[in-house]
């Protein structure tokens, strides 16, 4: 089982980025997503989770309006389009899957990956 993300970097306060997560070894449309974040001394929290099928979302509220979560089950891969970046949006961004409903509990989750980071600065 693999999930491996990509897409982080250094962006300007305002800006844009997307994130994508690649599964493998694991029947990925079994599986809800979801996307966490944990910053420099901080527990790692939730910030967006999305269906098996697509179809329903859920977000915490400090990203709610800014990030999207999205899914495309034929390429097994998973993105998080982030726009409107704050500085307290950086850090360590982590997908994981779960075989079962979304959640926005870590400890719910099966599979993660290593993280990519995410920096908003000026």
């Amino acid at each position: 089982v693999q999930l491996v993300e990509s897409g982080g970097g250094l962006v300007q306060p305002g800006g844009s980025l997307r994130l994508s997560c690649a599964a493998s070894g694991f029947t990925f449309d079994d599986y809800a997503m979801g996307w966490f974040r944990q910053a420099p001394g901080k527990e790692r929290e939730f910030v967006a989770a999305i269906s098996r099928n697509g179809g329903s979302t859920i977000y915490a509220d400090s990203v709610k309006g800014r990030f999207t979560i999205s899914r495309d089950n034929a390429k097994n891969t998973v993105y998080l389009q982030m726009n409107t970046l704050k500085p307290e949006d950086t850090a360590v961004y982590y997908c994981a899957g779960r075989h079962s409903i979304m959640s926005r509990f870590r400890a719910d989750y099966n599979y993660w990956g290593q993280g990519t980071q995410v920096t908003v600065a000026s």
